[in-house]
């Protein structure tokens, strides 16, 4: 299986009323257990990778060619998106274009909106002509790098007029319209704003894209998907048993040096973690572009 655009899974996603997980690459086992997951689960799926992880991964070409080689190693046949999560520049997105990538995120929401439109609108016309996909994101999702509350979070909502400027004015593939959710761990009980979700949705006729899907509760997933959300973004879940795994291995071996020893079990606890929200998401099965 080549790598693929995300724009058929989505579609796909939206008519059969299920979610594509993004699970962010942080290093090779990542990439090992992402792609076993999905092929054990026979679900499509989006590798994403984050602008802090590419010089820390080797750097463009590197992380393309490890994609490729595992997903030969490992016989993978799942539909597989390579996705730039984030991208902050015009010329990064289309770095990642040339090196590979077969979809890539333009985050310019911290700009103003007609800026967000124009550096949008100019990735999106030169992705297409390759057949990469596209993602935006209005409004601000924010982290626990800002260190705010999620009742802060709720206060930044999208403006729907706004999302329907940007999808019209743009051609983007997805949009990720900030309704509450956060990057890293939630301090207090996540409040998604599915009104404003259903009606954006609705408006721009577009899948969209719920970051920081880790920590959510199972309830707060299965509404966001009934309400238009196509694509979900995990991370943080996956570092978490990652880390846990190997805290745990290291204490009752701390005589233990080989990193095989400590990392095959860490990569076992990030296929489990992943095929648990393959399955929360409805996406298990959905391989052939079954809706």
């Amino acid at each position: 299986m080549t790598l693929v655009s995300m724009k058929e899974m989505l579609q796909q996603a939206l008519a059969g009323k299920y979610a594509v997980g993004q699970f962010n690459l942080n290093n090779l086992e990542f990439t090992q257990a992402i792609l076993q997951a999905a092929q054990q689960e026979q679900a499509p799926v989006i590798l994403g990778v984050s602008e802090a992880y590419i010089p820390y991964m080797g750097g463009l070409p590197c992380i393309v060619g490890m994609v490729k080689s595992l997903i030969e190693h490992y016989g993978v046949t799942v539909p597989v998106a390579l996705h730039l999560d984030h991208g902050t520049s015009y010329d990064l997105c289309i770095r990642a274009i040339h090196a590979g990538f077969t979809s890539v995120m333009i985050d310019a929401s911290h700009h103003t909106l007609e800026h967000n439109i124009e550096v949008t609108r100019q990735v999106t016309q030169a992705a297409h002509v390759l057949g990469v996909s596209v993602e935006s994101e209005l409004g601000r999702i924010t982290g626990r790098e800002d260190d705010l509350v999620v009742d802060e979070a709720e206060g930044m909502y999208a403006v729907a007029e706004d999302c329907v400027r940007l999808v019209r004015e743009t051609g983007i593939d997805c949009l990720a319209p900030a309704l509450g959710s956060v990057h890293g761990p939630y301090r207090g009980q996540p409040k998604l704003g599915f009104d404003r979700m259903a009606e954006i949705r609705t408006l721009t006729g577009l899948p969209l894209v719920l970051h920081g899907g880790s920590g959510l509760p199972d309830e707060e997933i299965r509404q966001a998907i009934a309400c238009g959300t196509a694509k979900i973004n995990v991370n943080t879940d996956n570092q978490i048993a990652c880390t846990a795994a190997i805290r745990s291995f290291l204490n009752e071996h701390p005589e233990a040096y080989d990193p095989r020893n400590y990392l095959m079990p860490a990569r076992e606890a990030i296929i489990a973690s992943v095929r648990a929200k393959i399955q929360l998401f409805g996406s298990t099965g959905k391989a052939g572009g079954n809706a």
